[in-house]
């Protein structure tokens, strides 16, 4: 399943710091996010809780990029 995220951050550079830190979380199959657009979509592996994912996605890019946003 795929699905699509509003987010806000500042730079290219973050979003792909971003997209890197979102692609190793368990339960992410891909991901990918789009500066321009501000989006971010995730496809999750099958059977994976989607919303537990994304609290671990959200934690992983704070981690890399810390005033970033992803709302849920």
């Amino acid at each position: 399943m795929k699905k699509t995220y509003s987010i806000e951050v500042d730079c290219a550079a973050c979003a792909n710091k971003m997209e890197a830190a979102a692609a190793k979380v368990n339960g992410v199959k891909s991901c990918v996010v789009n500066f321009m657009m501000q989006k971010m979509t995730v496809e999750f592996d099958e059977g994976a809780d989607r919303n537990a994912v994304m609290n671990d996605v959200v934690h992983s890019c704070k981690k890399v990029e810390s005033d970033c946003e992803i709302f849920l």
